[in-house]
């Protein structure tokens, strides 16, 4: 299977190991980034189109497919799911449709379709101005949460608790969303619908990360996984354990969630990334986005559940039904956490041989780099990595976790 990557930009070298995933997994994988540095894939299957408009990137991929005759167009990248979509059917290759993928990517609209679509979520609102929030507040009451509409990774995001805390959110929130990464690194040219902030009501329970395929009139549940992080009001996303704890009951219950949600969607045939919180009883979608969970996911569902989302992928592209069935926990128990620092701009980042070498692990990647500038809430969100480990019991693997990452030393140069 030939295979197309796509980055409309470039980040940095983060999806790297997942494209050596697919060429370990048997594809013959070729890169195209809009924008982006050389070298990053070997040179013969990798392009620079050195503009992010779609016209361009579409122009390069048509070129290039007229060459290699392209089986399917992926992308790993949140910002590059609409602009792959645009891909793939320009290349007349299979496709979730512009639709469904501008519908996944705006949670605006995704709430809309979600609502339409009968899927359980929470009351939301779009905000304008700041007394359109407030409004919200009076209306449902407080706890609420505030995020953007082209977000990801929780920049941005946060629980306000009363009127006065979100005067003092909002207008943080409005300035971060200005330059936010996420929304830089989009395609131009591509109507993705608003750019602003919304409000949702506050789910009080649980919350599970669902990594899952739809394939024509069913949806599959690979993997669940249980976020275990006692959080604060900006929704760090740090500790997981799988295999999950929810009842046959509950999960098929998310089951449901799920497949609503998809379906509201319009997402026939893709693999799915779910994020899913109990409220009172009943859970509720907090999104469903159209490519695999990011940081360790992916390896934690083939460890604890026996569901690779890499080759999910692969096969999805290429119009392949991958090999999935429902869920199924294996007896490995699994934990996992987003490496987290203080914020400045990294001087070096100290890795001891026993931990990037440990059997314990399953999986570690550190994704910052010396002059790599660490931002926290409220002026970002972002890590050093992630790393996870096994054991025989969730405690077992979240000591081992704990340990390994308190070796590793950060220093900043201010």
């Amino acid at each position: 299977m030939r295979l197309l990557a796509l980055e409309a930009s470039q980040n940095s070298t983060y999806y790297i190991s997942r494209y050596q995933q697919v060429q370990e997994f048997g594809a013959d994988l070729y890169v195209l980034n809009g924008v982006g540095t050389q070298g990053a894939w070997p040179e013969e299957r990798y392009r620079i189109v050195g503009s992010k408009h779609i016209d361009d990137i579409i122009a390069a991929a048509c070129n290039w497919h007229a060459q290699h005759a392209f089986d399917g167009v992926l992308t790993f990248a949140e910002p590059s799911v609409t602009a792959a979509a645009a891909v793939a059917e320009a290349l007349g290759l299979p496709t979730i449709g512009l639709e469904a993928a501008r519908t996944s990517r705006n949670k605006l609209l995704m709430r809309q379709a979600h609502e339409k679509g009968g899927a359980a979520h929470p009351h939301f609102r779009f905000v304008p101005e700041l007394e359109d929030a407030l409004r919200a507040g009076q209306e449902w009451g407080y706890p609420l949460v505030l995020k953007p509409t082209l977000g990801a990774g929780s920049y941005f995001v946060f629980r306000v608790d009363g009127p006065d805390e979100m005067r003092e959110r909002f207008p943080q929130a409005v300035e971060g969303i200005k330059d936010m990464t996420w929304v830089a690194m989009e395609a131009d040219g591509l109507d993705l619908g608003s750019n602003g902030l919304i409000v949702e009501s506050f789910l009080d329970g649980r919350e599970f990360l669902i990594e899952a395929l739809a394939w024509d009139d069913e949806v599959y549940l690979g993997s669940i996984v249980d976020r275990v992080t006692v959080e604060g009001d900006t929704f760090d996303d740090d500790v997981h354990h799988a295999p999950t704890s929810l009842t046959p009951d509950e999960v098929a219950a998310v089951h449901d969630a799920v497949r609503t949600g998809a379906w509201a969607q319009g997402v026939r045939r893709s693999v799915l990334h779910a994020e899913v919180r109990f409220h009172q009883g009943r859970p509720h979608l907090l999104e469903i986005a159209v490519r695999p969970g990011g940081g360790g996911l992916d390896h934690m569902a083939r460890v604890s559940a026996g569901y690779s989302p890499i080759e999910a992928v692969m096969d999805v592209a290429g119009g392949v039904r991958p090999e999935v069935d429902h869920y199924t926990p294996t007896d490995v128990h699994t934990a996992a956490m987003c490496l987290i620092s203080s914020a400045g701009t990294i001087r070096e980042i100290a890795v001891p041989e026993e931990v990037s070498n440990s059997s314990r692990l399953f999986f570690f990647k550190v994704t910052a780099s010396p002059g790599d500038i660490i931002k926290r809430p409220p002026e970002g969100n972002s890590i050093l990595g992630f790393l996870g480990a096994t054991g025989t019991s969730f405690e077992d693997a979240m000591s081992t976790a704990t340990e390994l990452a308190s070796q590793i030393r950060v220093e900043f140069t201010d």
